[in-house]
């Protein structure tokens, strides 16, 4: 649940730290006090888009963390993990800033993070029913996700889109491979030849470098057996050579090394020298040992040379590059054999679709059991919210040929009125009945919700009396085990809350500047008074407030 809110220059709001509590808490005050604001800035720091004009005016950035425990999330915990994104243990930590050129930055638990990340927290932390919510009901996919989401179909409804997605792929596959035969066959023939010239050259991966390396050996071996073996005179062999002036000199030094100590160290030195030289002529006399003058084996070198050059030439691909080349042309020649083969693209193509309509057929009949509830629950709600001759339904409209969203489309009806048959939502509901049984559904539907704290702001627009009693009972009812926070001008909502606070706006130095204030019990009297009605608030008012308040 969210714990902590800290906003600093964010629209109208200059610095606020705000602690919330568990249950259902109310947000009331003047309109246009900032109350929404408040909602706008906890959804930045939950992955909405950003704007340079969300930075108050005279800020340099705008800047929001919340605090969330999340204790009892296991899901969530092992999400962050998984994303290396962990802090200190049970708590969660999203901070988003916006700098005044509209550069937006996300931080989750001190990390770095992107605002992909922040979205997916976001998602499983909160859920922000917002006062136009009533106006996306009537777009046919958001009445699917409605639906899917409030049954738990979501991932199943997602595994039968990749399932679509791929049997339109293989019929694609299947379309293309006979709409381009003669193509296809065209460019088999030519792999197949390629694959043959690249299988005689039989060019092993760094042979390349090899080849090179003995071409010049060879090239090359008068001169380096010549250079060697004068190498050799120079170090053993000739009179004055190396090795036997180094010899002398340590047979001279050696003796005087008993009058001076400090002479040890540089035989040493020359000991070391002299065993070095000693290695150096074993290796050379080695060396020139094993060089041969071959012609032979030149002349075959030079022709693999040429060889490997002029496929590269052909093929138009460094020499080193051919042997990947000869591997990506037979993986495309098998590709091609599996493409050209009919009966194995009609064998694939049928059991992907075999696969889809499984899968959709089985989200059918959940969703078909998903629609009956969820019409007899919103029901039930809209005739407690005075609409009591209401009738909601949704009506699975079969696609025979299927789709990415499954074997149906999804369409919520409705009557008002007892004795007439249900309607597309769009076509029966007026504006005020609109957003009745939009609350209903979102009652409904974040009663299922898996999220620890649901926000409504301003659902509640368009009722009043009786009907705003209901709907504080059944948020404060939701509270009971949910984290609710609700923004309302209704005082028969707020009276239902647990806790609540009032937003005002004030202006000083010119600017104006949103507050919060926790309300204590005489406070919450005086607010609801207000919210009553009234030029004056008298005694009579503050007593009502009062009962209101007392009668939960």
């Amino acid at each position: 649940m969210l714990r902590h809110l800290s906003i600093r220059d964010f629209a109208v709001v200059d610095s606020l730290e705000l602690e919330f509590a568990s249950g259902f808490t109310a947000l009331t005050g003047e309109t246009g006090a900032g109350k929404s604001i408040l909602i706008d800035a906890l959804a930045l720091a939950l992955g909405e888009r950003s704007d340079a004009d969300q930075v108050r005016a005279g800020g340099e950035r705008a800047e929001v963390t919340a605090e969330f425990s999340i204790e009892a999330l296991a899901d969530m915990q092992r999400w962050l993990g998984d994303q290396a994104l962990e802090g200190d243990p049970g708590q969660l930590l999203l901070r988003r800033v916006v700098d005044r050129n509209g550069r937006s930055r996300a931080f989750v638990n001190g990390h770095s993070a992107t605002l992909a990340q922040l979205r997916e927290v976001g998602e499983r932390l909160v859920d922000i029913h917002g006062q136009h919510a009533h106006q996306s009901l009537l777009r046919g996919e958001a009445q699917r996700q409605v639906l899917d989401s409030h049954a738990r179909l979501t991932a199943r409804a997602q595994e039968v889109a990749l399932a679509y997605r791929e049997w339109q792929r293989l019929v694609r596959a299947r379309v293309d491979y006979q709409t381009h035969a003669a193509a296809r066959k065209a460019e088999r023939e030519q792999l197949a030849w390629q694959a043959e010239e690249l299988s005689k050259l039989a060019l092993e991966p760094g042979e390349w470098d090899a080849v090179q390396n003995e071409q010049r050996r060879l090239a090359h071996a008068a001169s380096l057996i010549e250079g060697v073996q004068a190498g050799l005179d120079d170090l053993s062999e000739a009179e004055g050579a190396a090795l036997g002036r180094v010899s002398g000199a340590i047979s001279r030094l050696r003796p005087l090394a008993v009058h001076d100590n400090s002479l040890g160290d540089k035989l040493a030195l020359l000991d070391t020298a002299q065993a070095q030289l000693l290695e150096a002529v074993r290796e050379l006399r080695h060396y020139v040992d094993r060089i041969e003058l071959d012609p032979e084996r030149l002349r075959a070198v030079e022709e693999r040379l040429q060889a490997i050059h002029g496929a590269s030439r052909r093929f138009r691909v460094a020499p080193e590059a051919l042997p990947d080349l000869h591997g990506e042309i037979q993986a495309r020649l098998c590709e091609l054999e599996i493409e050209s083969d009919p009966n194995a693209l009609e064998h694939q193509e049928q059991t992907a679709a075999a696969h889809y309509r499984d899968l959709a057929q089985k989200l059918s009949a959940e969703r078909k059991k998903a629609a009956t509830k969820l019409a007899r629950e919103v029901t039930a709600v809209m005739k407690e919210l005075a609409m009591s001759g209401a009738r909601f339904e949704v009506a699975l409209h079969a696609r025979p040929a299927g789709s990415a969203e499954g074997n149906e489309e999804i369409e919520f009806l409705v009557t008002t009125n007892a004795g007439f048959e249900p309607r597309p939502l769009a076509k029966v509901a007026s504006g005020g009945e609109l957003s009745r049984i939009s609350l209903a559904i979102q009652v409904i539907t974040s009663k299922a919700a898996a999220v620890p704290t649901l926000i409504f702001d301003e659902v509640d627009a368009g009722i009043g009396g009786a009907v705003a009693e209901v709907v504080g009972t059944r948020l404060r009812s939701l509270g009971e085990d949910r984290q609710i926070l609700c923004v309302t001008h209704l005082p028969q909502v707020a009276a239902r809350a647990m806790q609540q606070w009032s937003v005002a706006k004030t202006t000083a130095d010119g600017s104006a500047k949103s507050r919060v204030k926790v309300l204590d019990e005489k406070g919450r009297i005086e607010e609801i008074a207000r919210m009553l009605g009234g030029v004056e608030i008298t005694a009579t008012t503050r007593r009502h407030a009062a009962e209101m308040i007392g009668a939960q």
